[in-house]
């Protein structure tokens, strides 16, 4: 492949939710640009796209497939990511690289869920965008319902380019109303036939290629005033006019075709040649300092890597896209990230598992490499005198969680190595080794998500593992006033160890100050405030101390061994072992003996006055609560708010648009363990949703006398 310059450069995501026919449809246009001389299938395992052995396990695309194709004096990248929600993370990762993001549509269904969720990430990120209506074959394809329920949901910005003639099986011909030509597909490879419009579609075809025309001139003065003298374009400036379109995202072009008969295929890639906006034309990178990095071949060499994969019989293969400068093999760049050097020994034109070596890469282009030494997603690798950094990848929240083991305990720590390459080679795989829960913790998108990741330990490393159902992490806390003393006395020949402290805990409110005066039975007991520490604690919330301490009961060097008791007891509280928070501990009081007291004594008086006073001050649970959002067709709504209702969740609200429900709905994070499955079982595979953490609350009383009656349980069996 030749080298091609920064203005010959697409990039292009093909996107889509699953079953729209992407890894078919990268099939044929890999065959109609040349680059392969026979299209696999699904069935047959044989892809460009999908040939992890992972995805030919299970069917269904994993990882995102960079290929390149040469057309009309163009280089097209297009990046066919995977549709299923569980693996957004290769969409969000390709996104970041591509200019345009080319939606593709199942004919049968129209837009769905999924296609909903694509767009609200291509949204996010800011990119244009264009609808490609695959399937048209099937017999249950209605092109024109599909293109007024995409007006209904996207607007105006959706200008039909093309409608087929004779849709469902044997789909053969459309009518392109940019050429204003009807074209008809009669073999795999083969030229179209390129016809006058007949008759009877012509009226049809005129009205739509108006509004292609006015919608075309409405991104260029000088096309608006030719059009309003004229009332007509030639084809070029209507292709210029679209292409300004998607630049400025006022411009939804929808296509069609067939990609498994490949219909229309061909002059898809030719549309995207000669209309998909030029990066040149598109907004430039932005580093994280929030400053422009123009497209300049010229300019010291900057790249950012956005994909990782450890790929069979070679090895780890990096992905990346020159954002400044040129690259070629041999050159020498420092890894700003990490900080540390690099040597750029080959770079590759790639097509899948498909490598070309290449001379040079310029920059807007995307590229492969092999044999970093310490390079990983997200890096930008500079030449000298280049400073640039780019911003990392903002990955979806986790919304599915296991704990992970390996089936012989000997390999945990090869396990760590496993699981810390695999979220190297993909982000939205997050590694928790817990402490508190005493476990580790795999969290991703959904079932599929974590079931891919068991599949590859087991079946790439050979490292058998279980997953579990992961622990929660409770928090303990106190609803109420309450006193404790202690007195640690020991005696064993010598010196002995002495320590008596007497104190206060009460919850702790940000901004509610201390009282003068507490009263415990028909005691009185007031307070001077002398000193106030405030422990903001890693579990979240407080630990705050005061020292009240009046006429030298406890010298003030014993106060950090008595703040160590305090903690010591804190990250292991009484009714569940869990973490406690929001405490204030008040000190008031206490006892030293001039020789036997020394720095554990306190500590160990303190940790058991806390104890006892934490005890007696109405202990109460708090369990992690999570913000739910479920993007839902609006008339399977009433199942998935029942199943919510059962989850203990609290409904929010409800937004419908275009018979899509958004429900947002406040869950404990006890309740959301297998809710992916669920959903999916519950819809038919057709509703998805987010979480994200929100706060601690407290435990309904059955429920926490439920789960401190099993962690007692527990205690006696470790007994």
């Amino acid at each position: 492949m030749k080298t091609y310059q920064t203005n010959e450069i697409k990039n292009i995501a093909i996107v889509g939710c699953s079953g729209s026919g992407k890894t078919t449809l990268t099939e044929a246009m890999l065959f109609e640009g040349g680059i392969i001389k026979r299209r696999g299938t699904i069935e047959a395992k044989n892809t460009v796209s999908d040939y992890f052995p992972v995805e030919q396990e299970y069917g269904y695309s994993v990882f995102s497939t960079v290929f390149q194709i040469e057309q009309a004096g163009k280089k097209l990248n297009l990046i066919d990511c995977p549709g299923s929600d569980d693996f957004a993370g290769s969409m969000v990762s390709a996104m970041t690289v591509a200019d345009l993001a080319m939606m593709v549509i199942n004919g049968q269904y129209g837009v769905e869920v999924g296609t909903q969720n694509c767009y609200r990430y291509i949204k996010k990120m800011k990119k244009p965008m264009m609808f490609v209506v695959n399937q048209v074959d099937n017999e249950k394809c209605d092109y024109d319902t599909i293109i007024e329920q995409l007006q209904s949901i996207y607007g105006s910005k959706v200008v039909p380019v093309q409608y087929p003639l004779n849709a469902g099986p044997g789909f053969s011909t459309i009518i392109d109303v940019l050429l204003m030509k009807k074209l008809t597909f009669t073999g795999e490879g083969q030229p179209p036939l390129v016809e006058d419009i007949p008759a009877g579609e012509l009226e049809k075809a005129k009205a739509l290629h108006m509004e292609l025309v006015e919608k075309a001139a409405e991104n260029e003065e000088g096309l608006m005033d030719k059009f309003f003298e004229a009332e007509e374009l030639t084809t070029d400036e209507i292709r210029m006019g679209a292409r300004m379109g998607l630049e400025t995202d006022s411009v939804y072009p929808v296509l069609c075709c067939s990609a498994s008969t490949d219909v229309a295929v061909s002059r898809l890639l030719e549309f995207l040649a000669n209309v998909a906006p030029e990066i040149t034309d598109m907004p430039q990178p932005v580093d994280a300092d929030g400053e422009t990095v123009p497209y300049n071949s010229e300019a010291p060499t900057s790249v950012f890597f956005y994909k990782t994969s450890v790929e069979p019989h070679i090895g780890e293969v990096n992905y990346f896209k020159v954002m400044q400068g040129t690259l070629k093999p041999g050159d020498d760049v420092l890894n700003v990230d990490r900080g540390t050097k690099e040597r750029i020994s080959q770079l590759y034109s790639v097509a899948g598992n498909i490598r070309v070596p290449v001379e040079e890469v310029s920059a807007g282009d995307i590229a492969a490499t092999v044999k970093l030494k310490d390079t990983r997603t997200g890096n930008t690798l500079n030449a000298k005198d280049c400073e640039n950094q780019y911003p990392a990848i903002s990955y979806p929240d986790p919304k599915y969680r296991r704990a992970i083991k390996p089936v012989n305990e000997a390999d945990s720590e090869k396990l760590s190595a496993l699981l810390t390459r695999m979220h190297e080679e993909d982000a939205t795989w997050v590694v928790e080794q817990s402490k508190e829960l005493k476990q580790v913790i795999v969290s991703g998108q959904g079932e599929f998500h974590l079931r891919t990741l068991k599949w590859r330990l087991e079946n790439n490393d050979k490292m058998m593992v279980t997953y579990e159902e992961p622990k929660i992490p409770y928090r303990e806390t106190i609803t109420k006033s309450a006193r404790a003393d202690y007195r640690h006395k020991k005696q064993s020949g010598g010196s002995g160890q002495f320590g008596e402290v007497h104190l206060i805990v009460e919850p702790y409110v940000e901004g509610e100050p201390v009282k003068e005066v507490y009263k415990f039975g028909n005691q009185e007991y007031r307070i001077s405030v002398r000193d106030t520490q405030e422990i903001p604690l890693d579990w979240g919330g407080k630990l705050v101390l005061i020292n009240s301490i009046v006429g030298g009961a406890i010298d003030a060097r014993f106060i950090p061994a008595i703040l160590k008791g305090l903690m010591d007891r804190i990250e292991q509280g009484p009714l569940t072992g869990s973490y406690a928070r929001d405490v204030r501990v008040i000190i008031y009081d206490g006892k030293m003996h001039p020789v036997d007291s020394n720095e554990i004594s306190f500590r160990l008086a303190g940790r058991n006055a806390f104890a006892e006073a934490f005890r007696n001050a109405n202990p109460k649970l708090l369990e992690p609560v999570y913000e739910v959002e479920v993007f839902v067709p609006s008339e399977i709504m009433g199942d998935v708010m029942s199943d919510i209702n059962g989850r203990r969740g609290m409904v929010l609200g409800m937004e419908t648009e275009k018979n899509f429900t958004t429900l947002k709905a406040l869950v404990p994070l006890k309740e959301m363990s297998s809710y992916s499955t669920t959903l999916s079982s519950l819809t038919g595979g057709r509703a998805t949703f987010t979480m994200k953490f929100k706060s601690y609350e407290l435990v309904p009383g059955d429920v926490q006398d439920k789960l401190i009656k099993e962690y007692e349980a527990t205690q006696k069996d470790e007994d």
